[in-house]
Parts: C-alpha cells; structure tokens; sequence
C-alpha cells in the first residue's frame, strides 16, 4: 500500500485509543477543563456507566462563541504559551474535545459572563455542526451521549455499568481532594449521588475535604508532612502505621496539583513505611508535591497521569525523608479503629472477626433476655453468670463467690500498689496487671491500655539493632577468592559509583574490567549469601530508583529476624517495674505503635468508650 495522508477523522480516533480509554477518562479529561475555567462548582450525570450519558456542567468562564469551533479542533487550546516547559494548568495538549467527538456524539453549550446568550456546537462520529443559538447560564455543559459507537471494537473491552461508574468515582475523588474550593456532585442512572461539598484553600478546609473522600477516621489516624529540599516542597498527610489498606487504592498524589499515578512516588512511599508494614499491607496517603513546571515533565504520555522529575534521586529521597521524619516525630500512637473494633466485638449481634478481617459469625444473644420478659429463664440463659443455685440469687451466702482472695505474688499484683500515680499522666499510663501472660493491662488518667508484650519489646529490639547497624560501617567477612559478576556495563558502572555506600553496609565491589565487578566481601549479618544473584539485584534496584535500599532492606530483614527471636517472649511473667521499664521504652522509641510485622503494639480504650458500654453515657 502506498504512503498516504490520514484522513482529520481517522487521526483523532487514533489519539482517542490513547486519551479515552473508558468512561472514566473522558469525565476526567472534562472535568479538568472545568476546573482550568476557573468553576466553582462542577456537576456530573451518567448513565450507563457513562456509555450512553455523560453529562458535566460548571459554573466556569465559558467559551466564547467565536472560538468554538477552534475548541473541537485538534492541537487548539487557550492553556500553552510557546514554553512547552512552562505548564500550569491541568489540560494543554488541545486533544481531549477532537478525541471525544470522534468516537461519540459530543455536544458543547457555552456562555461567558459577557455575553447576553449561549452558543452550541455539535460533533457526531468527527463530523462538527456549524455553531447555533442555544439557552444556557454562565459556564459551560458538554454532553456525550453513546460513547465508542463510531468505533464499537473498543466497547468489548468495557467492564460493566458498576465497574465503570466506580472508575468515574475514583476520578472525581482524585481530582477534587486537590481543590477543596470546589463542590463536586455526580449523578448515576441508579440514582446514586456523590456530593463534596465546597470547603476552602486553607489546611482545615483540605483535611475536611480529605476526610469527605477519604472518611472520616483518616484525619485522626494520619500525621501531618511537611517538608522542602532543594526547591521542592512535599505537604500532606500520611497514616499512622497501625492504620492500614489491603491495597494501594488510597495513595493519592499529586504534582503541581496534578493528580498523578507516578511509581517513582509509589516506590517512596513503600520504601518509607517498609520497617513500619507487614508486606500486604499499605499506607493511606496524601501528598502534593509543589515544584518548578521546568523540572517536571507531563507530557509523558496523553493520558497525563505519567510524569518525569528532572531530578528523581532529590523527589524521592525528600518522600522517603520526610514521611519517615513525620512518623518518627509524631510517637507513638494507636490507630482509634483497635478501639472501635473492641467497642463492637462487646455489643450483642456484632460480628465476629477473623485474623484477616472476614466474619465468622455473630455474638450470641438470647431474645428472651430482656427486663420484664415473662418467658425469661435465668438457669437456660447462655448469659448466665454463676452455675449458682437459683434462689440464692445475690445474697450474702452467694456474694462469696466472687471474693478472689489477697493475690498471691507480685506478678498477680502486678503492681496495683507499687506504680507512682504520676505514670497516669503518661501516654500508656502504669502498669496494673498482667493477663495470659502476655498482655499488659495499664491505665492512664483517662483510657485503659492493652499491651501485646512481644510484640512491644520486638519492636524495641529492632530498632536498638537498626540504630547499631547506621552508627557505624557494619561487620563484613572477606572471600577467599573474590567473585567475579559479570554484568551489562552500565550496570557495572553504576555499581562502582555506589561502591562507597555499599561498603558502608559491608559489600566490598571494585571494577574488574569491562563489564565485570569484584565482589570481595559480603555482609556478615547475611552469612552464606548468593553473590552473583545479590549483585545483580542490586543492579537493578540503581538502574529502577538509583538507590541501594534493597541490600538495606535484606539486611533490616535479618535484624528484624533478630528481634523477634531476641526479645521478651509470650508467656513470660514480668514484674511491675519491668512492666512501666516497657512502657516507658515505647513511649521514647518512634513506631513503637507497630511491630516489626505490621501488627497493633497496643489498644487503648477511653474511659468514655468504657462508660458507654456499661451505659452510663
């Protein structure tokens, strides 16, 4: 076939294959149009999913009458100065309107503040209609209506209408947690409604809006980061470690209020909270990070969610930094869902949680126990609470039954005498018993503290063994005979640049030849070790994020191995004074909260939750 032009249609369906890849896409892509209109309010219906409807009206500048016809032609927009460098608006690329129009039936109805009425203009399959009259208020409406119709291969590959409206949900999220000023509303065809009402620009009206997106246990179990280097500023909002998802879904990002889905920023926020979560969990983020447009590269692909940093190294150790400093600065807290679950697993009828949060079933309750129930019978009661006789009921004689006696040692005791009253006024309080031999009860001046002892002193320990391990150059054990790894030369040169570092962790590499290093020693705390496959993981760990944080993490990995054989074991009766000793110690050591697997250190009950329970509130 000989070379030949494209047709105009052709040409925007091919970039309609990369802009709109489902429903969710094109809300995206109008509503960041609405929101470089300056609106202040932008609506949203679909039907369908979004394949027979989409429908986003704003309250914007609007669009002259003279320049719609330019705002569905391709290449066409109002947000580019001649600096490609120089962007600061959400849209630029003047390709979203063309690609629409070219795969569905796009209508645009527009009005600016200074004109007396509406202009309208059509596109159907890439074909435009002339521009009309048509009534409208200030702002813009743009309605596509059988979206992929002109090119129904790409329909196949749609999941179904709840799928696809969850996707346009998650859109709006992402983008409205970046402009707390707006109010953002979207409308499906099952009548379900998602409204973010209007808050304003300052760091209360953010968090409000994070925690209308979010919900609203983030605000109380995150951490606030903020923090600069080098000309770029990281601001946002972490999760404390014990508060955690099963996924990534909630990682939120966002680049000159862009929202992204970058895996540099990803892999920054793993890398921070890697001695913090177990492997399957994730942390809840949100984070913006303000830069110069000059050093960032948005045009990496159409769709805008991919960016490039100038400087990589700098963006992601200032994450890693600062997101570590926040959690090391905030202490040592507990998530308040531990306490919420406690709270339901009390009241009747709650359900009955698994380890990996499914239920198994619900608290007995029997129906007949209730005040004035002629049915009831106390001795067929499962709530019943002595194997008593009947009519002894609570009378002296039976009042016995609940006298426990003098404890019979310390350890019973458990320092129900011995603790200073000023420990109340601490976060975890002092020590009052130990039960199981595991947990320790404390008590503050207002909250009651449940302590997983193992897990507590397992957490001291790795963190006393990580603290040894960067105070000075570890311990290495010299090879009889250096290994020889052979590897693609830019790996090899990129390895001879980090030498240094690596022989900080007790790795010693040289150059050997072209394309080859020599290992001659290897880290002590990792004993017999796969040289070539070590080196080479590396390799590709510098080559991914330009960092040696794998061979950091394997060694953490033993120290963490270390700690949980080293420390106090469940099982082991302690004294009072090693009790608040431990209590003590995890007040001072930061991420004390979590153990090194991710898991709860501690639950603390407030004394108002206890209240409710008995129903004294």
């Amino acid at each position: 076939m000989p070379i030949h032009q494209l047709s105009e249609t052709m040409i925007n369906q091919i970039a309609a294959g990369e802009v709109i890849e489902r429903p969710a896409s094109v809300v995206k892509e109008l509503v960041e149009n609405a929101l470089d209109a300056h609106a202040s309010r932008v609506e949203i219906v679909t039907a369908g999913g979004g394949l027979n409807l989409i429908r986003v009206t704003d309250d914007g500048n609007g669009i002259p009458e003279k320049e719609l016809a330019l705002a569905v032609a391709r290449h066409c927009t109002s947000k580019l100065s001649d600096d490609i460098h120089d962007i600061r608006s959400l849209g630029f690329r003047g390709e979203a309107l063309p690609s629409i129009g070219s795969v569905a039936r796009l209508t645009i109805r527009s009005r600016t503040a200074s004109s007396g009425n509406a202009a309208e203009i059509g596109i159907e399959g890439g074909r435009v209609a002339t521009v009309r009259p048509a009534a409208a208020n200030r702002g813009t409406t743009v309605e596509v209506r059988d979206l992929f119709y002109a090119t129904p291969a790409r329909l196949k590959f749609m999941k179904g209408e709840r799928a696809e409206t969850a996707a346009t949900s998650d859109v709006i999220k992402r983008i409205a947690i970046a402009f707390p000023a707006v109010r953002f509303t979207l409308a499906g065809a099952d009548r379900s409604t998602l409204e973010l009402a209007a808050s304003d620009n300052s760091p209360e009206g953010s968090l409000r809006r994070i925690a209308q997106v979010m919900g609203a246990d983030f605000p109380q179990n995150s951490i606030v980061v903020d923090a600069e280097r080098e000309g770029v500023r990281l601001q946002g909002h972490v999760s404390i470690p014990s508060f955690t998802r099963a996924n990534a879904l909630q990682q939120y990002a966002y680049v000159n209020g862009r929202p992204v889905r970058d895996k540099l920023i990803a892999g920054a926020i793993r890398g921070a909270f890697a001695d913090v979560l177990p492997r399957d969990r994730h942390a809840v983020t949100v984070l913006f990070l303000t830069l110069d447009p000059a050093t960032v590269d948005v045009n990496v692909h159409p769709a805008k969610a991919d960016v490039r940093f100038r400087d990589p190294g700098l963006v992601r150790g200032l994450i890693v930094g600062a997101i570590r400093e926040a959690l090391a600065g905030a202490g040592i807290r507990a998530a308040t869902t531990g306490a919420a679950g406690m709270m339901a697993a009390f009241r009747p009828g709650a359900p009955v949680y698994d380890r990996d949060g499914s239920t198994s079933g619900h608290r007995s309750y029997d129906p007949a126990f209730r005040s004035g129930s002629a049915n009831f019978d106390p001795a067929r009661s499962p709530q019943r609470p002595l194997d008593m006789e009947i009519r002894g009921g609570f009378a002296e004689s039976s009042q016995a039954s609940f006298d426990a006696g003098a404890p019979l040692s310390a350890d019973g005791r458990a320092g129900q005498s011995e603790a200073p009253e000023a420990l109340l006024g601490t976060q975890l309080g002092a020590a009052r018993a130990q039960v199981h031999k595991n947990y320790i009860v404390a008590q503050t001046s207002d909250s009651l503290v449940i302590v997983d002892q193992h897990a507590a002193h397992e957490r001291l320990v790795y963190e006393a063994l990580k603290n040894a391990l960067h105070s000075r150059p570890l311990p290495s054990q010299m090879l009889l005979l250096p290994e020889i790894v052979d590897l693609p030369e830019d790996d090899a040169e990129r390895l001879a640049l980090h030498s240094e570092t690596l022989a900080r962790f007790g790795l010693g590499i040289e150059r050997f030849g072209p394309g080859a290093v020599a290992v001659r020693e290897t880290p002590a705390m990792l004993g017999e070790v796969d040289t070539q496959q070590l080196v080479r993981d590396l390799a590709d760990e510098i080559a991914d994020n330009n960092t040696t944080d794998m061979l950091k993490e394997r060694l953490h990995y033993i120290a963490a191995t270390m700690a949980c054989h080293g420390s106090v074991r469940s099982g082991r009766l302690l004294k009072p004074d090693e009790m608040n000793a431990l209590l003590r110690q995890m007040e001072a050591t930061p991420g004390s909260g979590t153990c090194n697997h991710g898991r709860p250190t501690y639950i603390e009950l407030k004394l108002a939750d206890i209240e409710r329970l008995f129903g004294r509130r």
